[in-house]
């Protein structure tokens, strides 16, 4: 069934870039004028539609989801891509994304079963499907650039390692990463595979790949592309696990839920902000952030303040060791009712010049009408946390899950189930999870030799013109 509404064009969030189709973005990556690219409009979400997706398999939602915003892929190519994507063999079950009642108010949805064992496996496995399919269709090839503060890299690694005309470089800061998750990425030996070890922070990986994207010569000479969450078509498969919880967690049409969601980089959030926006039933979004509380300052006081690398704490839940939001631009596009020159002027002229922005007065208040909250969690929480979710219901959580579950339990409401979102399993995370409970999490039997195998990483400065050189030397070009 062809959906109806799709908005066939996407536009940049800063309003200097021709729309263009879904296919087009799937492999720019950024804008030619440095913003993001959003839909044109959102897609409407009947609660008849909704009704009509109860009993539907995850790829069968998956396909209905996309089919909302692609017009320009066969249906019948969108349904075979989301059923390579989402098969038992690669998320352990039929079921793909289970789900934990704890019986208090707090639900648990598992997205961490996929071959790297965290939530970004949702959507890189269908988004290297998708890229494949594309270059295929144009014959050329992709030179991947991504920046990863853990679990995107390895996520985004074994999508595409093998992958005919795909070629990835990924900046990862050097020592800032669990053992488990360099022992991930760097073992990872293929020919098409190079992961870059910076001498930084995330954020400085983060600011490499978007200079470098920044750079339309060399982008369109490389054939640059990007998996971080600055890719649209990576956060809209994010979408789908929102509507797979409101559907799992609801007996009728309208029923709210709400979604605590650990989030660093504003990617995993905005995706519930999209479901959102098309009419999904959610009665908060909350934002929970660690010792690096950039969004949670945000939400309190309307002050966007980006810390510099000496003041981005390095913590337990180092995935979320980010001080600046690359996806938090898509959410103030709207808040400033997709103004591309009030964009313009927050994220380039006083992001620029100040480190940060102040909303004005209305914006501020537009702020509250879109259901955000907030909270933070220091190590001690997610310690208390981790130890308390095992003893009471002997489930073993994560750090950054147990970030999501601390602040959780200062936003419940009665009769609102509230859906914390699973971000990693806890072998990832193995020595604090000992710390907290006393008991070693046992790695999967798929990756229990990782730590054994030899590792290949080329450390790098921070530095975008000696990146580049590295990229031109061992790029796909076709």
């Amino acid at each position: 069934m062809t959906a109806p509404n799709v908005p066939t064009r996407y536009v940049s969030t800063r309003g200097g870039a021709p729309a263009v189709s879904f296919s087009d973005i799937l492999l720019e990556g950024l804008a030619p004028d440095g913003g993001l690219y959003m839909p044109s409009t959102y897609p409407h979400l009947s609660p008849e539609t909704l009704e009509s997706w109860r009993g539907l398999s995850y790829a069968e939602l998956a396909t209905a989801v996309l089919g909302l915003f692609i017009d320009d892929i066969p249906h019948e190519d969108i349904a075979a891509l989301c059923a390579s994507a989402y098969t038992s063999d690669a998320f352990g079950s039929a079921v793909i994304v289970p789900f934990t009642d704890l019986g208090d108010g707090i639900v648990i949805e598992h997205l961490s079963n996929g071959p790297t064992l965290a939530f970004k496996d949702m959507a890189m496995q269908l988004l290297g499907a998708l890229f494949e399919y594309e270059l295929d269709r144009r014959g050329t090839t992709l030179n991947i650039l991504g920046a990863t503060s853990g679990d995107t890299g390895s996520a985004a690694e074994y999508a595409m390692r093998g992958r005919e005309g795909i070629t990835v470089f990924m900046l990862s800061p050097a020592g800032r990463m669990s053992d488990f998750q360099q022992a991930q990425m760097f073992s990872l030996l293929d020919p098409n595979i190079h992961n870059l070890s910076v001498d930084g922070v995330f954020d400085d990986c983060q600011d490499i790949v978007k200079a470098v994207s920044g750079d339309l010569d060399f982008k369109r000479r490389m054939r640059i592309g990007t998996v971080n969450s600055i890719n649209w078509a990576r956060l809209l498969a994010q979408v789908v696990y929102y509507v797979h919880g409101w559907l799992a967690l609801t007996e009728r049409p309208g029923q709210f839920v709400s979604f605590t969601v650990p989030s660093g980089n504003f990617g995993n959030i905005c995706a519930g902000h999209v479901a959102r926006m098309m009419g999904l039933p959610i009665h908060r979004l909350v934002t929970a952030t660690n010792e690096n509380d950039v969004l949670d300052e945000f939400f309190r006081t309307g002050t966007y303040r980006v810390r510099g690398s000496s003041e981005t704490y390095e913590t337990s839940s180092p995935s979320m060791d980010i001080s600046k939001a690359s996806n938090f631009e898509r959410f103030i596009f709207d808040v400033v009712q997709r103004d591309g020159a009030r964009v313009r002027e927050l994220f380039e002229t006083e992001l620029g010049s100040r480190n940060g922005f102040s909303l004005a007065p209305d914006e501020r208040r537009r702020v509250r009408t879109f259901g955000f909250a907030s909270g933070r969690s220091g190590h001690g929480d997610r310690l208390t946390t981790i130890r308390e979710t095992w003893e009471r219901f002997g489930v073993l959580i994560d750090t950054h899950t147990a970030d999501g579950m601390f602040v959780a339990r200062d936003h419940l409401e009665e009769g609102v189930p509230m859906i914390v979102l699973e971000t990693a399993q806890p072998v990832k995370f193995a020595d604090v999870v000992e710390q907290a409970t006393g008991t070693r999490p046992e790695p999967p039997a798929a990756v229990a030799d990782l730590q054994g195998l030899p590792r290949r990483t080329v450390p790098m400065p921070a530095d975008a013109e000696i990146i580049k050189g590295y990229i031109t030397q061992r790029a796909s070009v076709g």
